[in-house]
């Protein structure tokens, strides 16, 4: 098969011939060839990442009926990678997959279900509940549905890890000192058009743009798991993480609240809720008073949804 031999040439070495190999096989109708060709070139490795070429071999493996294609074209089509960002036709090519593909129609019927206008932004936000002024923490209520709740951690549930760090002595990856959760990002080809029109809520109750946001961050805190007090910010970062958005993606579990020792506010997750709190202040400085905690949960588990916001827009495919 062409993706067994492309592999092997990989393997030894042999990136580019192992493209061309894949490439006239994607020609002549193979689309398992044209979805790896894809994802090589998105990947970026063994070949250097084109993220527009990734995009026409995309369609290919598309037009010869790959269904993952598919659904990562939609994707990548709403999000703007290597090429701008269109959602009416990720939504169109979306309808199109949902004809024969029950985890898009799934997906279609909550999109549907979404007060959306043309572009794909909502048209109707939660009134907000101030909980501070010095730092600014703000709750929207029920800013996600039960249903979208479910479909993030069902998303997110599929790329847990447990929470690293990489050791500046040695290089290593090493347990997380202060974080205790497993936990993943909703990169680009993942970012299907439930999750792309959830980034776009969070960017309108934040007053920012879609576009300044990390790839969106699912959590799980077991019993006995936390995230002791810390800031969002980083230290020396040129794009500083200026605001914080956590929806809280269920509840029912014990402990597990977001405690901001400073202005003495703690925060009972709600399924559905977001929270809302600027990390810097107006001089565009980490704030000190930002400093919080995720409580150690007791019994159950807690699932929430991370989006850490810059003050300007990041690459999704360069960001560590």
């Amino acid at each position: 098969m062409a993706v067994d031999e492309a592999e092997r040439l990989a393997a030894a070495g042999q990136a580019v011939a192992a493209a061309k190999r894949l490439a006239v096989a994607a020609r002549a109708g193979d689309a398992d060839a044209a979805m790896l060709l894809a994802v090589w070139l998105l990947r970026g490795t063994p070949l250097r990442r084109d993220l527009a070429a990734a995009r026409i071999w995309l369609r290919r493996a598309v037009e010869i009926g790959h269904v993952d294609a598919a659904l990562t074209e939609v994707a990548l089509t709403a999000n703007g990678t290597g090429a701008p960002g269109d959602w009416p036709r990720a939504l169109t090519l979306l309808r199109a997959a949902a004809a024969s593909d029950p985890v898009a129609a799934a997906q279609l019927a909550l999109v549907e279900a979404m007060a959306l206008d043309a572009a794909g932004l909502p048209t109707h936000l939660p009134d907000p509940v101030p909980l501070s002024t010095t730092p600014r923490v703000v709750r929207f209520p029920a800013l996600l549905t039960a249903a979208e709740c479910a479909h993030l951690a069902g998303v997110g549930a599929a790329l847990l890890e447990p929470a690293r760090v990489i050791d500046p002595r040695t290089g290593a990856w090493v347990a997380h000192p202060i974080r205790t959760s497993d936990g993943g990002a909703i990169g680009p080809t993942r970012e299907d058009l439930v999750v792309r029109a959830i980034n776009a809520r969070v960017a309108a109750i934040s007053g920012t743009r879609v576009e300044q946001g990390e790839p969106l961050t699912v959590l799980r805190y077991r019993p006995g798991q936390e995230y002791r007090p810390h800031l969002d910010t980083i230290q020396g970062a040129a794009n500083q993480r200026i605001v914080t958005v956590l929806l809280y993606l269920n509840q029912g579990f014990g402990g597990g609240e977001t405690h901001f020792p400073e202005p003495g506010v703690t925060v009972t997750p709600r399924g559905g809720d977001a929270l809302l709190f600027a990390n810097t202040g107006a001089d565009g400085r980490p704030d000190p008073s930002s400093r919080h905690a995720g409580l150690p949960v007791t019994h159950g588990a807690k699932w929430l949804a991370t989006r850490w916001i810059r003050a300007t827009p990041v690459d999704p495919w360069t960001i560590a």
